[in-house]
């Protein structure tokens, strides 16, 4: 059975006790993540270590830096890549190592707010993506689960300071039935650049009466791609296609050499290893998604179109198509799909533009994308490069 929490009771008395209004009270008792070490007031248990797991270091007994009370958790990422993913994270789940098939999630109906407090050794270190929730389905087969999270919020990235500061995740309105997941912290290699050391304090969902809900949507211009290492960043370039793709391409984030504006461009280099005769890549939310991760797309209804610079390291090679949109295969798809193509980039940097004017982006998780083949091209291969991936207005 469900686990019945504190909630269900507090909320029976708080509609039939206090003057017959409808609601949470603002006394709601708060439901810790993390108080500190061996607190009988913490739930949920940091086993679900994801990605670059070996990049890792976790210690949730620090005496030295600490928001309250004893100790704070202590968590290190080293940004090898030592399983070769270039991210890692770490899920608190309701029971060890549970991916749903355990009954064990906690109702947290009545909280609308996961508060904690962060801060960097040194400042300037980067979470990528602080979330709650989103067990929801098999990573391998996208298969249901058989006890699936109720919902799933996330934020981020924030770039911290060297002092203890509080942050927060809105949860108004979220449904909290269920939830398995009860904290996940994610690190990404490109915007961290190197080791850092992050120490958390005080994770706990409360409710704050005074917090409204989140306007859906988002601002513009809304960036796939700046620089590699900017928190404005969106999208991920996971979605490698086809399965013989690793043989075929290569795919650098950070080269220095030539951006077309800040510090760095996207280099991709495609080469007929496999003998496919053709490739491509799309920019995943989050990862690996093929639409197969519920609640998941950006809600981009405001843009009318995407545009982005490309250039050939000789000129002439072909893409045959820049595409938005079209992942289409699984259950929680693209709205809609855009693209242009074949272009035949030259030497320099160029702007494109992708029309979304009428186009339905209330749910977008292919970003952004790009496909060739061999036949168009050199038979040796061909190397081309793209910075300043942007939707705007």
């Amino acid at each position: 059975m469900r686990k019945t929490s504190l909630v269900k009771l507090v909320s029976f008395v708080t509609i039939f006790c206090c003057f017959g209004t409808l609601g949470f009270s603002q006394d709601l008792k708060d439901f810790y993540v993390y108080a500190d070490k061996n607190s009988p007031s913490n739930h949920f248990i940091p086993s679900g270590w994801m990605g670059d797991h070996g990049d890792l270091k976790y210690n949730d007994q620090d005496t030295k830096e600490k928001a309250s009370g004893t100790t704070s958790i202590k968590l290190t990422y080293s940004a090898k890549k030592s399983q070769n993913n270039g991210w890692a994270g770490i899920y608190w789940q309701s029971a060890q190592n549970n991916w749903g098939e355990k009954d064990t999630g906690f109702d947290l109906t009545g909280y609308n707010k996961l508060a904690f407090k962060a801060k960097g050794a040194v400042g300037g270190e980067v979470i990528t993506t602080i979330k709650i929730g989103g067990i929801s389905t098999n990573n391998v087969t996208g298969d249901p689960l058989s006890f699936p999270d109720s919902d799933s919020v996330e934020y981020g990235p924030i770039k911290l300071t060297n002092e203890w500061q509080d942050y927060y995740i809105n949860l108004v309105e979220k449904d909290l039935t269920y939830i398995n997941g009860g904290l996940c912290i994610i690190f990404n290699a490109d915007h961290t650049g190197g080791e850092q050391t992050i120490n958390f304090d005080e994770i706990k969902y409360t409710y704050d009466p005074t917090l409204v809900k989140e306007k859906v949507g988002v601002n513009l211009p809304f960036y796939v791609y700046a620089d590699s290492s900017s928190l404005d960043n969106h999208f991920i370039p996971s979605g490698w296609m086809p399965a013989t793709s690793g043989k075929d391409l290569r795919l650098d984030i950070n080269w220095k050499n030539l951006p077309f504006s800040g510090d760095s461009c996207i280099r991709l280099e495609y080469k007929n290893a496999s003998g496919t005769r053709w490739a491509g890549v799309y920019w995943q939310q989050p990862a690996n998604n093929w639409g197969t991760i519920p609640k998941a797309g950006f809600n981009l209804q405001s843009a009318t179109k995407l545009t982005f610079w490309a250039r050939g390291d000789k000129g002439g090679e072909v893409i045959t198509e820049f595409k938005v949109g079209g992942i289409s295969s699984g259950e929680y798809i693209d709205t809609d799909s855009a693209s242009i193509g074949p272009i035949e980039l030259t030497k320099d940097w160029k702007q494109y533009e992708i029309d979304l004017r009428g186009r339905d982006l209330s749910y977008i998780i292919g970003g952004f994308a790009w496909a060739t083949n061999i036949d168009v091209n050199d038979p040796e291969g061909i190397v081309f490069y793209v910075d300043e991936i942007k939707y705007e207005k």
